[in-house]
């Protein structure tokens, strides 16, 4: 299986990252939510291709087949993973299309190493430019009580929290669930089997991350793509704020749209993918 070293571990054990490549032409990386995988692509995968583009999936370290080191699940460091799989795979004019919390590592790796090897961005759902609600950011999607509500049933009782947390995940505000039950519990089961220490470190990480000046770094054009019923990472918060601060950057918001609208509204968000891929 491929997998790339991104860094050594305290104890030297090395971080590896599991990947996956399918399909020929530019470049397309897919970087997944929090507490999931590379495996919540798979809506994507199959129109991708067909759209004739390498798609690149990974699990971030901690997640899916990836490593699981006990420390790093902060945005530079997960920003420099992406990186060195940019670097290994030596990818050129390529699409990052970051969803969740995978839109802050596309932030901060614009942010910090800038578009050399990047013509496009895409922030599908996605928790920047600020999520925490601060004196300087009164305009943020969490107060410390919600922040401490997700730790607080990540470190009690997590496979709890994920079976609530999967209902949100694909619920709009009116209160109906749009995927199978099925789906929702094989999504449940691909968070299950992540990291602990991962899956709670990485609530601080989505949580109080500012990439306000991150965004500013932006100079390739930008899609913002968000659901205007999102109950995890409010629309208001966080998408159209992002649209707003990104100048070369075009906002589609799916109507009636929870978090995981790339797999309850995947046609409309692989239809929308792709015209901006191909523009």
């Amino acid at each position: 299986m491929p997998y790339v070293t991104v860094a050594t571990q305290d104890n030297n054990e090395p971080v590896d990252l599991y990947y996956e490549v399918q399909g020929t032409g530019k470049p397309v990386v897919l970087i997944h939510g929090w507490p999931l995988s590379g495996r919540a692509w798979e809506s994507q995968l199959p129109a991708l291709v067909d759209a004739g583009y390498r798609v690149i999936t990974y699990d971030r370290r901690g997640f899916g087949q990836s490593s699981k080191p006990w420390n790093g699940y902060d945005y530079d460091t997960l920003a420099q993973d992406l990186k060195a799989l940019m670097d290994e795979l030596d990818l050129n004019d390529a699409t990052v299309v970051g969803f969740s919390m995978g839109g802050g590592e596309v932030a901060r790796y614009i942010g910090r190493y800038g578009s050399e090897r990047i013509s496009k961005a895409v922030l599908a759902s996605a928790v920047p430019p600020y999520l925490y609600k601060a004196d300087d950011n009164p305009d943020g999607g969490l107060e410390d009580a919600d922040i401490q509500a997700f730790l607080d049933g990540v470190r009690e009782d997590r496979i709890a929290f994920l079976n609530d947390f999967t209902k949100n995940f694909f619920t709009p505000k009116d209160g109906s669930l749009l995927v199978s039950k099925p789906m929702r519990l094989y999504n449940r089961d691909i968070a299950a089997f992540a990291s602990p220490k991962a899956t709670y470190d990485c609530v601080k990480a989505f949580a109080y991350a500012d990439f306000r000046e991150d965004l500013k770094a932006f100079d390739v054009p930008t899609l913002v793509i968000h659901g205007d019923a999102d109950q995890i990472v409010p629309l208001e918060a966080s998408g159209q704020r992002s649209h707003d601060m990104i100048a070369d950057s075009q906002l589609h918001i799916v109507q009636g749209g929870p978090h995981g609208i790339n797999v309850t509204h995947k046609d409309e968000f692989n239809d929308v993918l792709i015209a901006f891929l191909n523009s």
